[in-house]
């Protein structure tokens, strides 16, 4: 029996977006044979935004790649798509933050849903208004291509009443996936509705005395025992929010929705409401939480992760990209050391993509590359840097570096074509390298001595280099000669020798390659540094 190659399987390039693509392709190809009314529509991917604070780092990642599952799933189906960013404005500010001000303006609206609670700016209608805008103005700036959506605008524009009302018909069944879940004090109180207080406008969390679905209302009594029957449609009410998320899902059919490890049972919790309203929930990833420099889980409320202002203070966003693309299913110390090494893995990256692309190639291996993702399917010719960032840091702490016109000065005399004009990478990478050295890498370098092996090789290496003096020598030629040195004087294993240069002469646990450093920074230079770090350690 022959098999049948006429329609061989498509390889998928080797990234994880690819794989998100297929099982997103899946979901859409199963809901079109369930609903074929519904098979033209473009798949529905979402991501969730609670606009009580600031959108933050997490806010960033979630939406980058949510990006590029639709960007690959784009090339894998040709299929439309939509992304739509939801803000969770109907919820109930829980407490005042501390980062606003006017906060005693805000204390009198406490459990008021955020889109009614003034903005303590002053600058918008409400304070949800004020967060969605910077929301907004926020993805806005990395060129995300994005619905926004209100949740105020869905509840009261009616858009959710045939799905509230199709809660009420399966009210019981709903409480039966959620009451074993919770303690015994909430599970008396528990309802997936929230009706609005007539009166004052809060958000109430109490127990429904009385459903009725045909009419579409609840009847509860608030605290001091008036009773009310409130339809749950056009906005008199919400939903708690795992049945909100199942609903949510059910009535706009999202398609694909990524959510952290922290929200594995919720995402469990919220399928099971949304196959009882008769909806099937999206697929979707769950991404592992980022880690403080401890390893502990980063949290808003201890101030003890990154920002995205402070990244882009040390480097380009397209490293932060580089850093959000990076094994998203792997939990990853978010801390300002992580910035130099994923800099330098972007520009590594991009200038792979950049070959593949002027050698037009088209296929897997581009589609795979990180940068293929960041730069949304094209590459700028001037995405990369002929200089590492790291090395540029090494050569800021060396010539101990507080403006951008002392590093250019070695960069033009290593390459008197490159300039601030045609590189323009590299000019951003410059004046982030003389921040990141002034703020981490000066407070920490710690010179030690050599040891007497070491002592001896430095010696060697400084003799080898002079020969070099007033020649052209490459980064490749240099770096031979520091590797034969090293072998020379017996370091084992090799890379100790390199532990001596970076510890002696930099002052620091970690380097660049040392022969392109030696390039950039000068051979008369380096030998210069070497024999002032012999003379340190004999005055010491």
């Amino acid at each position: 029996m022959s098999e049948n190659r006429s329609n061989p399987e498509p390889v998928l390039p080797r990234a994880w977006p690819f794989e998100e693509a297929r099982k997103l392709a899946e979901h859409v190809d199963a809901r079109a044979a369930a609903r074929p009314d519904d098979a033209a529509g473009p798949a529905l991917l979402e991501t969730g935004y609670g606009p009580s604070g600031l959108p933050h780092i997490g806010t960033f990642g979630e939406v980058a790649r949510t990006s590029w599952v639709r960007q690959a799933y784009t090339v894998l189906t040709g299929r439309p798509t939509r992304l739509l960013a939801f803000s969770d404005d109907m919820d109930a500010l829980r407490k005042v933050p501390d980062n606003v001000p006017n906060r005693d303006l805000l204390e009198k609206y406490i459990g008021q849903p955020l889109s009614r609670v003034p903005d303590p700016f002053g600058t918008h209608e409400s304070f949800a208004a004020h967060n969605n805008a910077r929301l907004c103005s926020f993805l806005d700036s990395f060129g995300f291509e994005y619905e926004f959506a209100s949740s105020t605008t869905y509840y009261t524009s009616g858009r959710f009443d045939a799905a509230l009302k199709r809660v009420l018909e399966v009210h019981d069944e709903i409480l039966a996936v959620i009451l074993p879940t919770l303690g015994p004090d909430r599970r008396a109180t528990y309802s997936p509705v929230l009706p609005l207080h007539p009166r004052t406008g809060e958000v109430m969390q109490v127990k429904m005395d009385a459903i009725d679905a045909a009419a579409g209302t609840v009847r509860w009594t608030d605290a001091e025992g008036e009773t009310f029957e409130t339809p749950v449609t056009g906005g008199h009410a919400k939903m708690q929010w795992k049945a909100d998320w199942a609903m949510r899902w059910y009535a706009l059919g999202v398609d694909y929705e990524m959510s952290g490890k922290d929200l594995i049972d919720s995402v469990r919790l919220s399928g099971r409401i949304c196959r009882i309203l008769g909806g099937t929930p999206p697929a979707g990833l769950t991404y592992e939480l980022f880690l403080d420099e401890n390893g502990q889980k980063i949290s808003k409320s201890k101030g003890n992760g990154l920002s995205v202002e402070e990244w882009l203070r040390y480097a380009p966003q397209e490293s932060l990209g580089q850093f959000m693309f990076n094994q998203p299913q792997r939990a990853k110390r978010l801390f300002f050391d992580v910035i130099p090494k994923t800099a330098d893995d972007y520009l590594t990256h991009a200038e792979k993509a950049k070959a593949l692309q002027a050698a037009d190639s088209d296929g897997a291996d581009l589609k795979a590359n990180p940068a293929w993702f960041i730069h949304k399917g094209y590459i700028p010719t001037d995405a990369g840097s002929p200089v590492p960032f790291g090395m540029l840091l090494n050569l800021a702490s060396v010539a101990n570096a507080e403006t951008p016109e002392v590093l250019w000065g070695f960069i033009r005399r290593y390459d008197a074509s490159v300039s601030p004009e045609s590189h323009p990478m590299l000019a951003h990478l410059v004046s982030h390298a003389i921040a990141y050295y002034a703020d981490f890498v000066r407070p920490a370098k710690t010179f030690r001595a050599p040891t007497e092996q070491e002592r001896a090789a430095l010696v060697d290496l400084a003799d080898a280099l002079r020969g070099y003096e007033g020649e052209a020598a490459d980064a490749a030629t240099l770096q031979n000669l520091v590797f034969e040195i090293g072998k020379r004087h017996a370091f084992e294993p090799l890379r100790s020798w390199f532990g001596c240069l970076y510890e002696v002469l930099l002052g620091q646990k970690e380097g660049p390659r040392f022969g392109g450093f030696v390039a950039l920074y000068g051979v008369a230079e380096t030998v210069a540094l070497i024999e002032a770090a012999l003379l340190r350690d004999s005055q010491a």
